[in-house]
């Protein structure tokens, strides 16, 4: 239990915690989605919107301890977290697509969600979520 807490933290940890979370929430939302009629494309986009938004609030307010939500600083975060978002998406959705003809969609979801999670924390430790007296957004 001891060895738990001290992982728990980290914030690296807890960064891959959370993700893993909604990882298996993605994969979920997709084979659902696959089995309701969905192509490939229209099932990793549903899985990446939702994922996106549940990781978002647990990233935020869990891994990085970011509480704030004044106005001053809340606007510059949420301009920043909404231009990756789109970059996210567009990079997820063309790797689905070029993908689709050979992978299933839960392993294109998989290949675009590792190389995402690298740049992501990244950037919410260092831009979006830093929480320090002065913040670089």
């Amino acid at each position: 239990m001891l060895k738990i807490r001290k992982l728990l933290a980290r914030q690296g940890y807890r960064y891959l915690l959370i993700g893993g979370s909604v990882y298996l929430l993605e994969l979920t939302v997709i084979f659902v989605a696959q089995q309701l009629g969905a192509s490939a494309v229209v099932a990793v986009s549903l899985s990446f919107w939702i994922g996106l938004c549940v990781s978002f609030l647990l990233q935020k307010l869990i891994t990085f301890g970011d509480k704030r939500t004044h106005r001053k600083l809340l606007i510059p975060q949420l301009a920043a977290f909404s231009l990756l978002v789109l970059f996210n998406f567009f990079f997820t959705i063309s790797v689905a697509k070029v993908l689709s003809d050979t992978l299933p969609a839960t392993v294109t979801r998989t290949i675009a969600l590792a190389m995402t999670t690298t740049w992501n924390f990244y950037l919410y430790k260092t831009r979006i979520f830093k929480t320090d007296e002065s913040p670089i957004y």
